[in-house]
């Protein structure tokens, strides 16, 4: 007999690096009787919810994960097979769930026919992947981007009754973000915060180079001059010779045009300083404040348990963090607030130790409360907050930076009650202590090095980590005492 789920979970996640961990959150809500629902920022590239594709569907799983290839020309023609049903990659599909799948990536050819203008500009094929082609197809036939999630996960098979994927704000257009250094640095787009590929200084001239391969905006094609060409901008007429009014709106950031195609995940070029703020901006590099989706922020404040999972810091827990409201749906709602500390540091995390991500997480869940209060005061209207729990003390200020580490260290356990890390030397180092005067709960787990020599977490030790916080640990399986430590 089948019970009804009687807790609810929520993941904030986003990026690559948390797919290795959808095994274990499954396992987690199926030994718990759990729901679970992902919150992923919009601008999170589709990978998540093909990951949640159940193994047993693995022919539909392999089409979304397969990448076209790496050079432009042979991306496009392996993508007109998919569109003539010749790719090989359809024969184990079933012929409704095919046929189905070309004509969205048929409505998303047509849609990039209608915007290229050659030789001057085309659409570049070149490794993009077919989950996100057809999450951007679904997109533009449906005009919501949740009922393209709702389409692949039907396909997929995903069980809706216990898992949901929710964007963090709903909207068809691109959501950029910028990063403020200590230093007064700002760099903007989250490639080039995260793993440029270029120097993430502002070009003193626009670039005629501009790519497009986002989940949530590949409708704006990939515009760029033919090889062997001159200079855009030499000898011609700005508006004549850079034709990019269907993807970009008139003077829009140089940056945000810039090739996105072409970056790096291996090697990573310092940043210059440590990043202190996370914000939206507008295609004109001011900065804007956008709604959440609602169903979101209902999901945190009815959930038993958040888990901010393992990432990148600032391009994919911050941008669903320092939406409004979510810092008071947190701070009011769930009972455990566990973080799953990275295995490794990244260029956004250089030198952090453990309390350093701790208070990286209450800062940008500050940023949103304040956020909300200011918005709620220029409407002349209240709002519930965390105010009333002692969060908010100061005036409505959306840039919380000058909270002293005292009154982050107040505020650290209605944001994070629990923290789960690898103890290694190449992983951030914990302060269990410090953690503990905090009010924070540290979980030592011990785990294995990947093929990149970076450590990733044991999926059972983590899995038993998890539902020992939650309260409740199978019985039938001992926990592994060398793996496992709680204190």
């Amino acid at each position: 007999m089948t019970t009804t789920p009687s807790r609810k979970i929520v993941v904030l996640s986003g990026g690559s690096a948390a797919n290795s961990l959808v095994d274990v959150f499954n396992e987690l809500i199926e030994k718990n009787n759990c729901t679970l629902s992902y919150i992923i920022p919009i601008s999170d590239n589709g990978g998540r919810l093909v990951r949640l594709i159940p193994p047993t569907n693995a022919p539909i799983l392999h089409f979304f994960n397969h990448r076209l290839p790496s050079s432009s020309i042979d991306a496009s023609a392996e993508f007109l097979t998919l569109l003539d049903l010749t790719s090989s990659l359809y024969h184990p599909i079933p012929s409704p769930q095919a046929l189905l799948i070309r004509s969205i990536l048929s409505h998303l050819h047509l849609e990039i026919l209608k915007r290229i203008r050659p030789p001057s500009s085309t659409f570049n094929f070149q490794s993009a992947s077919i989950g996100n082609l057809f999450l951007t197809g679904a997109r533009l036939l449906t005009g919501s981007f949740e009922s393209a999630i709702y389409l692949l996960a039907i396909i997929g098979g995903v069980n809706e009754s216990r898992t949901a994927v929710l964007p963090a704000i709903v909207s068809n257009f691109t959501h950029h973000i910028s990063a403020g250094l200590t230093d007064g640095t700002i760099i903007t787009g989250q490639n080039a915060i995260s793993h440029p590929s270029a120097p993430t200084a502002l070009p003193e001239s626009p670039n005629v180079a501009i790519h497009s391969n986002n989940a949530q905006d590949p409708s704006a094609a990939v515009f760029h001059p033919p090889e062997g060409s001159k200079s855009a901008l030499q000898g011609h007429h700005t508006t004549a010779a850079y034709p990019i009014e269907d993807a970009t709106l008139p003077g829009s950031l140089p940056t945000l045009r810039e090739s996105q195609l072409q970056f790096s995940k291996s090697v990573d070029q310092p940043l210059s300083a440590p990043i202190e703020r996370i914000w939206y901006i507008n295609p004109y590099g001011q900065e804007m404040h956008p709604s959440p989706n609602p169903k979101a922020i209902a999901a945190i404040q009815t959930s038993d348990t958040i888990i901010y999972s393992i990432g990148s810091l600032y391009t994919s827990l911050a941008p669903s963090l320092i939406l409004r409201g979510v810092g008071t749906a947190i701070a009011n709602g769930p009972r455990f607030k566990v973080l799953i500390l990275n295995g490794s540091l990244d260029r956004e995390t250089g030198g952090f130790e453990a309390i350093d991500f701790v208070k990286a997480v209450v800062l940008c869940c500050e940023q949103s409360t304040r956020t909300q209060e200011a918005a709620a005061a220029a409407a002349g209207t209240t709002t519930t907050s965390s105010s009333s729990s002692g969060v908010i003390t100061e005036s409505a200020n959306p840039h919380p930076d000058h909270l002293q580490q005292s009154q982050i260290q107040r505020r650290a356990r209605q944001f994070i009650t629990h923290l789960i890390y690898i103890d290694h030397p190449t992983a951030p180092r914990v302060d269990r202590e410090l953690l503990c005067a905090w009010g924070i709960e540290s979980v030592r787990l011990y785990g294995r090095k990947g093929e990149d020599g970076k450590m990733r977490y044991d999926e059972k030790a983590l899995t038993q980590a998890l539902g020992a916080i939650l309260g409740r640990r199978d019985g039938k399986e001992r926990s592994r005492r060398n793996t496992l430590e709680i204190g």
